[in-house]
């Protein structure tokens, strides 16, 4: 995709985008709206590449339109704000994630649970109340209301940042809402994927003992050389589970996302008086 500076406020966007199940992306120009009075426009930097833009390129859910450009991590330097927004101004480093409009009339709304709202409208392959269909960040510019915009502190890298948008927001709102980020804690991380890696880094910058279980023995090393787990278990062997004589303090099978539409399924197990 040609750079443009950081200046330039078109209106028509560039982007890529999918026209069939295949999931072949092409070059695709269409139309942003107007900045509102409440709207912040950015210049998109960077945009992480979530397995669920895979999934939806390829109608593997059912519930795809296209042409649909996707794209839900995104990060951008502010261009333009609408008269009404306060906290953002030209020039900020900003991210969006999977959610850009929601009824703020709702009691979830109300509560800033966003994701809990019964009429939200996701980043892209989403209707949008004036009939429009949203598209996502594979694309050269956004415009965003403010209230889904979210400030990136000048000493993130916006690349290396962009994934904390879906990964990050994923494990960090379980982890903070059952107090998973007191030092001395001890947590367990059920998969080394994509969420588990980020799971393990903001368990040790909280300063946790983290112990990962997988069913893939040959993720050992990454988890603790690499990624500074301090044990890990094989589920796939009973002998070695049954061996470690784990204690199961709680379970939490969490279907909460921090900003987003879809529903996973993250496992973090505290663990207690675990022989490891």
């Amino acid at each position: 995709m040609a750079k443009s500076p950081e200046t330039e406020l078109p209106v028509e966007a560039f982007g890529w985008a999918a026209s069939d199940t295949s999931g072949t992306l092409a070059p695709f120009h269409f139309s942003r709206r107007e900045n509102g009075v409440d709207d912040v426009t950015l210049k998109i930097l960077f945009c992480g590449v979530c397995h669920s833009d895979l999934h939806t390129l390829k109608n593997d859910w059912g519930f795809t339109t296209y042409p649909v450009v996707p794209g839900h991590e995104i990060v951008g330097v502010v261009t333009k704000v609408g008269n009404n927004v306060k906290n953002f101004k030209v020039g900020d480093k900003v991210g969006v994630g999977v959610i850009v409009e929601s009824c703020k009339e709702c009691e979830s709304c109300q509560q800033d649970l966003e994701s809990y709202c019964p009429r939200p409208v996701f980043t892209y392959n989403s209707p949008y109340y004036d009939g429009t269909r949203t598209k996502g960040g594979y694309s050269n510019i956004m415009v965003v209301h403010q209230r889904y915009v979210l400030r990136f502190p000048e000493n993130l890298p916006l690349d290396a940042g962009a994934p904390l948008l879906c990964a990050g927001i994923t494990v960090y709102s379980p982890m903070k809402y059952y107090g998973m980020t007191e030092p001395g804690k001890h947590l367990g991380v059920a998969g080394l994927g994509g969420l588990g890696h980020v799971a393990i880094k903001l368990a040790k910058a909280f300063g946790l003992k983290v112990t990962v279980i997988s069913s893939s023995p040959n993720k050992q090393a990454e988890a603790i050389d690499r990624l500074g787990a301090d044990s890990f278990l094989v589920s796939s062997d009973p002998a070695k589970m049954k061996v470690s004589e784990i204690q199961i303090q709680d379970i939490k099978s969490l279907k909460e996302l921090v900003s987003f539409g879809f529903w996973f399924l993250t496992n973090l197990l505290v663990l207690h008086n675990a022989v490891l």
